[in-house]
């Protein structure tokens, strides 16, 4: 392989190389031809254009100095040494080739430089003359279509050929440059970042870059090709690009890269640009996501069979937080799995409950149940009649919205509930499961009695979305909040404490009541070992049918469901919740 950089410009048959190896030290400043001697006037642009042995003369002169590794000489026969000197300098220092041979090719077309640049229309190339003095203002500041004119430059193309150690790969490029007149009579490049390469502009930088191979496929948790309608192609890639970004190093990780030229947004406004690839990456691995394809399957069949509404479906696996299986209706739309915010109803008396017990109310505990609430704006239950003597196990399995909120407005104060739903459950930690989801909302300090009642019950302006009521329920059943996430390794986010072992106990008991015997009895029927569940049903301003919610758990899976406009709980659902615990026994 060569030990050195050999540097070139072809003209005719004639080759320039710099002798020594690399591209030599040369000062940034000065030089041959580097500018003017103290009291010269300063060179600046002219609107007339130069003739064509002036443009071909100054291309010619430009590429020559360039190619030799003259950066001093390259950037004082442009129009901007300052700004040419940093970018060809940097060029010099972040693409690294071993050899660069560039070549005139003579006027261009600004139909030439639009397919080379990808522009739409023939547009003027980015850096075409600008009336700014020498070594002062943007260059390429006037070069959109809709910007005003500039002075007129002569466009000349020029083939450049570049070189790397290590491969006998090498990069050919067609590049183009303005010349335009100077007033001194002489010709200079126009400087802009396109004299580099076509497609770089503005703040963009070009560098040698390690790549990588895309992942050969997305499996599941057990290495299968995930499969799910609701896995839209979009999710997934967000899903990897994420990860990616989230992921701790793999210390592994460089064994498997190639390297190539790439045009990189400092912004990350746009996706980086591969130019040429000096080094083939080694071929992807299988990327694999915590996903159950069995799990995921049911998920799926859950929310086609809801005939045509709105919903959506998350399960997670409590002992990890791992997501087993999320899917929405309509599939690729919104992932409201993860992004809707909606009042989850009664579901929501689960934090309520905890909030209770740990202020000393028992399962037990006489709670009673009247017809409606005791706050300024009194609310009613969904069913008639007043039972004082219920307990506060028996309120749960029941829903009393009453309960709830009387107990709630006597036991705990008005920050309680956002409290325990962020110190316990990580409501509101901002997670960062490798999709876009939106954190569940608890008001910390509700604006009045009848606001701060309607939270207790899951209205008001609490809102969550399946996976957040998901993580609820998997925690009551792990005793221990783990963030959901959707690839193995990815950072969890930690509560403030975990819940009791005792309150937690109590609540697992309240929701296996409410399965077996409760509002969630008939759809979880043949399904409560070693399971719980709760039912909810919200109400939307201007809607005349409530939103389904419920969320169960049953061994090491925890799963909650929402209907828009399916009714109660059990409605719509409860039977989509139970038909994937189903789906999943013996997990």
């Amino acid at each position: 392989m060569r030990s050195g950089a050999k540097i070139g410009i072809i003209t005719g048959v004639s080759v320039v190389v710099l002798a020594g190896g690399g591209y030599g030290a040369y000062s940034l400043m000065g030089g041959s031809g580097s500018g003017s001697s103290d009291g010269k006037k300063a060179r600046t642009v002219v609107a007339e254009p130069p003739s064509a042995d002036q443009a071909a003369s100054g291309a010619k002169d430009f590429l020559a100095a360039w190619a030799s590794g003259d950066i001093a000489k390259a950037a004082a026969l442009t129009d901007d040494p300052a700004t040419a000197t940093t970018a060809l300098t940097a060029f010099k220092d972040s693409v690294k080739p071993s050899a660069l041979t560039l070549t005139p090719a003579g006027p261009a077309t600004p139909q030439a430089f639009a397919s080379a640049t990808g522009t739409p229309t023939p547009a003027k190339p980015t850096g075409a003359a600008s009336a700014a003095p020498s070594g002062t203002g943007t260059p390429g500041a006037t070069d959109s279509p809709s910007a005003t004119p500039g002075p007129t430059g002569v466009l000349m193309g020029f083939k450049a050929r570049a070189e790397f150690e290590g491969t006998s790969r090498v990069w050919d490029y067609n590049g183009f440059l303005n010349v335009v007149k100077m007033s001194d009579n002489t010709p200079a490049v126009h400087w802009a970042p396109s004299v580099i390469h076509p497609h770089l502009s503005g703040a963009e930088t070009i560098a040698t870059q390690q790549v990588f191979a895309p992942p050969s496929t997305v499996v599941d948790r057990n290495g299968k090709p995930l499969q799910g309608a609701s896995l839209t192609p979009a999710l997934m890639a967000s899903l990897q690009d994420n990860a990616r970004k989230l992921l701790p190093p793999d210390p592994n990780k460089d064994q498997d890269a190639g390297s190539a030229v790439v045009i990189t947004d400092p912004a990350g406004k746009t996706a980086p640009d591969k130019l040429f690839t000096i080094v083939e990456p080694k071929p992807g691995k299988p990327f694999k996501v915590t996903i159950d394809n069995t799990v995921q399957a049911a998920a799926e069949k859950a929310m086609t069979d809801l005939g045509g509404k709105s919903g959506s479906i998350v399960a997670i696996e409590p002992s990890t937080g791992q997501v087993l299986a999320f899917a929405n209706a309509p599939a690729t739309g919104q992932n409201r799995a993860f992004t809707g915010l909606l009042a989850p109803g009664s579901t929501m008396k689960i934090v309520t409950s905890t909030a209770l017990l740990e202020a000393g109310i028992n399962p037990d505990t006489v709670v009673a149940c009247p017809e409606k609430s005791s706050n300024p704006v009194a609310i009613p239950n969904d069913f008639p009649g007043a039972f004082p003597n219920n307990t506060l196990q028996q309120d749960f399995m029941v829903s009393c919205n009453t309960a709830f909120i009387n107990q709630g407005l006597t036991s705990l104060r008005p920050e309680t509930l956002a409290a325990t739903a962020k110190d316990v459950y990580g409501i509101g930690l901002e997670w960062k499961t490798g999709l876009p989801n939106a954190d569940g909302k608890v008001p910390a300090t509700p604006g009045s009695k009848d606001e701060q009642a309607m939270n207790y019950i899951g209205q008001g302006k609490v809102q969550m979305n399946p996976l957040a009521i998901a993580s609820i329920t998997a925690t009551v059943q792990s005793g221990a909040f783990k963030q959901p996430i959707l690839v193995a390794g990815l950072p969890q986010q930690q509560a403030a404490r975990q819940i009791a072992p005792d309150v937690a106990t109590k609540l697992r008991a309240m929701m296996n009541a409410t399965a077996v015997g409760g509002t969630a009895k008939d759809v979880m029927a043949g399904i409560t070992d070693n399971a719980g569940a709760k039912t909810g049903s919200a109400e939307v301003q201007g809607a005349s049918t409530t939103n389904s919610w419920f969320t169960a758990f049953r061994g090491n899976i925890a799963v909650a469901a929402e209907v828009q406009g399916g009714g109660h709980g059990v409605d719509a659902a409860g039977p989509a919740v139970a038909s994937l615990l189903k789906a999943a026994a013996g997990r």
